[in-house]
């Protein structure tokens, strides 16, 4: 099996004022989620332990949102209100970045798997673990 291409993706909210980048394979493995909030944005989950995020810009622009368990941090722009990363209540310590946000120029695929997320406790073994 050949070795996958790791890169830095750069990406950011509409209006360009939170920007960030992350460490993931050049050809991405995507969540298409159904549940409530994901299929209503349309968000595309690339998941991603903590260590591989970092925010470069809009730290200030950020407003939070909480719901249900309050254990999910949901990040918006307070000005274009993109939403495009959060901490998951999956995976509480790493992120899930929407692909949908990345900037196009470092990825060379994208594979689409669907996640029943209206039900994700009963799904949880699906998703990929954080651990190295």
């Amino acid at each position: 099996m050949s070795e996958k291409t790791w890169v830095t993706h750069e990406g950011g909210c509409h209006c360009g004022r939170v920007r960030f980048e992350v460490e993931a394979p050049a050809d991405l493995e995507l969540l298409e989620c159904n549940c409530s909030i994901c299929s209503r944005v349309g968000y595309l989950h690339l998941i991603v332990a903590r260590s591989e995020f970092r925010l470069l810009s809009g730290e200030e622009a950020l407003t939070h949102y909480h719901f249900n368990t309050g254990t999910a941090q949901h990040f918006f722009c307070s000005v274009c209100g993109v939403k495009s990363f959060y901490v998951p209540r999956s995976h509480p310590s790493g992120y899930s970045v929407n692909a949908r946000c990345l900037d196009p120029v470092t990825i060379e695929s994208r594979k689409l798997t669907q996640f029943d997320g209206s039900d994700w406790e009963a799904h949880i073994e699906t998703l990929p673990s954080l651990d190295p």
